[in-house]
C-alpha cells in the first residue's frame, strides 16, 4: 500500500450507568479505488473473512451476464441479491420471484433452512443464492453444485473481485461461509478498496448495483437494521453492507472512497457504534443523522450505552 498503514486502534466501551463493563478493540481504514490508504485506525492489513460484505460484488455475476435482462429482473430483485435479510414475507417473496422468473425450482437452493423456519427462502442469504442460480440458468451451467469453489459461477465472481483488486485469483484464500457459498480472506484495506470501487461511479455494473441498494434499502437488510436505516437517512449518498463477525463496509458515493471496519471479537454492537463514530468524524453523515443512529444503536437501554474512544489517523 506504499504508506504507513498502522495507527492506534479504536476501542468501544460498554458503560453500565457510566461504569465500564466491557471493551472491544476495532481496526478501521478508508481507501480510494486505487487501494491507497487515506486514513486508518489500527492496522489496514488486518485480515479477516469478508463474509456478507462481499454480496454486492457477488452480484456482479448477475449484472455482467445478461441475467437481469433475460429474466426481466428489476432493482428490487438486485437489491435482494445483495441482501442479508430478515426473512420477512416481502423479502421471501422477492427471493422467490428471482427463482420463478428464471424457471428454477426453489428446491435447488442450497442455503440452510434457518432454525425454527420452514424454507430455505427464509435464510438471510437466499437472495444471493437465488441470484447465483439464475446466472447458472442463464449460462447453462449445472445447478446442483453451484456452491463448489470450482463451479463456473464461483469462478466468475472470484474473477470479478480479483480484477477490482488487481490481484491474481489464485492468491485468494477461501473458506465456506455459513450459507455454504465461498467467502474470502482479505485485508480490511482490500475491503475498503472494493467499496471505493462501488462508490466511484466508473463501473456501470457496480453503479447498477448501487442504484438497486439505495433505491430499495429495505430489501438489503430490513426495518430497524443498521444498513437499511443508514441508507434511508442518507439517500444516494452512502451504501452500507454488514458482514458477520464484526465486519462493516460503507461507500461514500461519488467520491470513490470506501470504509471497512473489523471488530476483533466479532461483536455486532461494536461495529455499528464505530461506524456511527467514524461517519461523524469523516463528515459523511449530518449531526442529526448521527444522533438518530446513536439513539438506536449506541444507547442499548435504560442503563447501558456504548462509547467509542479514538479517531482515524489521516495519512
Amino acid at each position: 500500500m506504499g504508506k504507513r498503514t498502522q495507527a492506534a486502534t479504536l476501542e468501544v466501551r460498554l458503560l453500565r450507568e457510566g461504569i465500564l463493563e466491557s471493551r472491544h478493540t476495532v481496526h478501521a481504514v478508508v481507501c480510494d479505488e486505487r487501494g491507497r490508504v487515506l486514513s486508518v485506525a489500527g492496522n489496514a492489513e488486518t485480515a479477516t473473512f469478508v463474509r456478507s460484505a462481499l454480496k454486492p460484488f457477488q452480484a456482479l455475476a448477475v449484472t455482467t451476464t445478461g441475467t437481469l435482462d433475460r429474466y426481466d429482473l428489476g432493482d428490487r430483485d438486485l437489491a435482494m441479491i445483495t441482501s442479508s435479510h430478515k426473512g420477512t414475507i416481502d423479502q421471501v417473496r422477492q427471493a422467490f420471484n428471482i427463482l420463478w422468473r428464471a424457471d428454477v425450482d426453489p428446491l435447488a437452493l442450497q442455503c440452510p433452512i434457518p432454525e425454527g423456519k420452514h424454507s430455505r427462502l427464509e435464510h438471510n442469504c437466499s437472495g444471493k443464492h437465488a441470484g447465483m442460480l439464475a446466472v447458472c440458468q442463464q449460462c447453462h451451467w449445472p445447478l446442483n453444485n453451484y456452491l463448489e469453489r470450482k463451479h463456473p459461477v464461483q469462478q466468475l465472481i472470484l474473477g470479478k473481485v480479483s480484477e477490482l483488486l488487481r490481484m491474481p485469483a489464485e492468491e485468494f484464500i477461501s473458506a465456506h461461509d455459513d450459507c455454504g457459498a465461498p467467502t474470502y480472506l482479505m485485508q480490511i484495506g482490500q475491503m475498503a478498496t472494493l467499496y471505493a470501487h462501488l462508490a466511484s461511479r466508473s463501473n456501470l455494473d457496480l453503479e447498477r448495483i448501487v442504484r438497486a441498494m439505495t433505491n430499495y434499502p429495505g430489501m438489503v437488510a430490513g426495518d430497524g437494521e443498521f444498513d437499511t436505516e443508514l441508507m434511508r437517512l442518507t439517500p444516494r449518498e452512502l451504501v452500507s453492507k454488514a458482514g458477520a463477525e464484526g465486519v462493516q463496509c460503507i461507500s461514500r458515493l461519488g467520491e470513490g472512497m470506501g470504509l471497512a471496519i473489523k471488530v476483533m471479537d466479532g461483536a455486532k454492537r461494536a461495529k455499528y457504534a464505530v461506524a456511527i463514530h467514524l461517519l461523524r468524524q469523516l463528515g459523511w453523515i449530518s449531526p442529526t443523522s448521527a444522533e438518530t443512529l446513536s439513539e438506536k444503536f449506541m444507547n442499548l437501554g435504560k442503563y447501558k450505552r456504548l462509547e467509542v474512544i479514538g479517531e482515524l489517523s489521516i495519512l
